[in-house]
């Protein structure tokens, strides 16, 4: 009788792991059909492809002082920290790079997280829960996105850049403990700016907090590359900055900047935070250097902004649509998902990576190529990116 149980259990389990992988098969099928299927593609060193997709913007992941600053650190302090922050993961590079990130945002404190996605996480779900609200920008990062799902909070989102649909969301906010505005600086995906100025006027107006992801604005925007809040003189309206350690500068990790009451209080209540083991130490002491160079070194700024202005006037010269983007990030728009696949892989013939971009990244019918431009691009590089470019150029 035992037996009978159990064989029929088998065959009930049997039944529906069938259903699950058959409903897995299908979606992958349905992907692969409306094109929107994705495969894992080696585009770095050894794949011969130029690579004009990433997002090192100043060319500092191939620095050889960032590199020696990693090598001296991994003998000095291994190459894993062994445990979390709380325990005993927390290195005096840890606190270094911590300090070094606050003088360089000019803030009290600063916390360092395992990337941006979790900086993101791990601040947004500690600050707010079910009694506050998180107003956020269409177009903000998923990491933004999933942080105020997974905080419980009230989530409220605004056509991108409908400022006027954002002050009628929090003029009805009254209700709400506490109201959090979250914005992106530089669009991921379309490369234009948020508009930090009158978004601070509007959280002052409506006794708000602003929190702003500098992401893609690091080393990047301003007179000393601290993002679109220096470059647009609005840093001291900003209550939370969240960046990240994986772009300009080259490394890996994320970290968010603020008051020192902030830090203190994801310390003790971000578990993405909390229950994470600490990056490496010799990511820490990278860190350190890409932050040196960016500071002191404001030429490389200048030589990505002119390779950010040649690419884009042939671009449009060549009759590519790019959006309103002011920025190193360069859409080219094709709107349609089978085409931009075939721009992408006509591109990979002639030697060139720039990835296709489509839902659910950007919305439907919105699909496009993410071109970057970065410091390290050399001329002869530009070069053979403009001949790729006007050689696939009849796709569109």
């Amino acid at each position: 009788m035992e037996r009978r149980k159990s064989g029929n259990g088998n065959k009930k389990n049997e039944a529906s792991s069938s259903v699950f992988w058959d409903g897995l098969r299908a979606e992958l099928e349905e992907a692969r059909e409306g094109n929107l299927y994705r495969s894992l593609r080696v585009a770095g060193s050894g794949s011969g492809l130029l690579n004009f997709s990433d997002n090192d913007y100043l060319g500092l992941a191939h620095d050889p002082r960032i590199v020696q600053a990693f090598e001296l650190a991994s003998h000095q302090y291994g190459v894993g920290a062994g445990a979390s922050r709380l325990i005993s993961g927390t290195s005096l590079l840890h606190e270094q790079l911590e300090k070094g990130i606050a003088e360089f945002k000019k803030t009290e404190r600063a916390l360092v997280f395992g990337s941006g996605y979790l900086a993101n996480l791990g601040a947004v779900s500690a600050l707010v829960s079910e009694k506050d609200l998180i107003v956020i920008d269409k177009l903000n990062h998923a990491s933004i996105i999933d942080a105020a799902r997974l905080s419980g909070a009230t989530l409220r989102a605004y056509p991108h850049k409908n400022l006027s649909r954002l002050e009628a969301i929090l003029r009805k906010s009254k209700d709400f403990r506490r109201r959090l505005i979250i914005t992106d600086s530089v669009f991921s995906m379309d490369g234009d700016l948020a508009p930090l100025r009158e978004l601070a006027e509007i959280k002052n107006a409506h006794d708000a907090i602003l929190m702003v992801d500098e992401a893609h604005g690091i080393g990047v925007f301003g007179k000393s590359g601290r993002g679109v809040g220096e470059y647009l003189d609005v840093e001291d309206e900003i209550d939370i900055s969240m960046g990240t350690l994986s772009k300009a500068v080259g490394a890996m990790g994320g970290f968010v900047a603020g008051p020192r009451e902030l830090i203190e209080y994801l310390v003790n209540f971000s578990r993405p935070f909390i229950f994470a083991t600490a990056l490496p130490p010799p990511v820490m002491a990278a860190c350190l250097e890409s932050f040196h160079i960016i500071e002191s070194a404001p030429k490389l700024r200048m030589r990505l902004w002119g390779n950010v202005r040649e690419v884009k006037q042939v671009l449009l010269e060549l009759g590519f649509k790019l959006g309103e983007t002011v920025s190193p990030i360069l859409p080219v728009l094709t709107g349609d998902e089978k085409k931009a696949l075939e721009l992408s892989r006509a591109l990979s013939d002639e030697g060139i990576f720039v990835p296709a971009i489509r839902y659910p990244t950007v919305g439907k019918g919105k699909a496009r190529l993410r071109l970057t431009v970065s410091a390290r691009h050399t001329e002869p590089d530009l070069q053979r990116l403009f001949t790729a470019l006007r050689r696939v150029r009849k796709l569109l």
